[in-house]
């Protein structure tokens, strides 16, 4: 009877690790961690959007909320490089990429303006923070965002320029502190 369990599972093997990995995959607590790991694998650098294809932020109206309570307008990064990353606590994406972006966020954070911006609440965003160790600005949106980089994707992360043109538009997990992105800041901070 042994014999045959052993013969079964060298047989099967391959099914049985399938197996348990879905299972992992399906219980929260192993689920997110493995699902962050496999974007954080996946992830590359993106790419920025061709001249011809580019478009320009249409409104820098738009209010938001930081943490702490304090009302913020786009308006204030008018002529200023920016980086504006829609994202939430529970999007595995997110979670892979948030370390890439706070490692640019420490490069650039004096001379480029960053908003990472979530609609969850801000008890649930304050110890996420707090949690992970990350020190990245976060807002919270107040009003409706400007149409040119309306979206219902998480994540998805824009670069802007000093003159309102979206060189990058990428959805899903990406790697922002890549020798490309680090390139085009220094670019576009000229």
């Amino acid at each position: 009877m042994q014999q045959e369990r052993i013969s079964y599972i060298k047989k099967h093997w391959s099914t049985l690790l399938f197996g348990i990995l879905l299972v992992l995959l399906l219980i929260p607590a192993t689920g997110v961690p493995i699902k962050v790991f496999i974007n954080r694998l996946i992830a590359f650098s993106p790419s920025t959007i061709s001249e011809d294809d580019r478009k320009s932020l249409d409104t820098y109206e738009w209010e938001l909320e930081s943490l702490e309570g304090s009302r913020v307008n786009l308006n204030q990064s008018r002529g200023k490089v920016i980086v504006i990353n829609i994202w939430a606590t529970w999007c595995p994406p997110c979670l892979a990429e948030l370390p890439s972006l706070q490692h640019l966020y420490k490069l650039y954070g004096d001379q480029v303006d960053f908003y990472f911006v979530s609609q969850e609440p801000k008890e649930v965003l304050s110890r996420f923070l707090w949690k992970n160790g990350y020190q990245i600005p976060v807002y919270r949106i107040r009003q409706k965002m400007p149409e040119s980089i309306e979206t219902s994707s998480l994540p998805t992360t824009y670069v802007i320029s000093k003159d309102g043109e979206i060189i990058m538009d990428e959805t899903g997990a990406a790697k922002w502190d890549s020798e490309r992105v680090i390139e085009l800041m220094d670019t576009l901070l000229k």
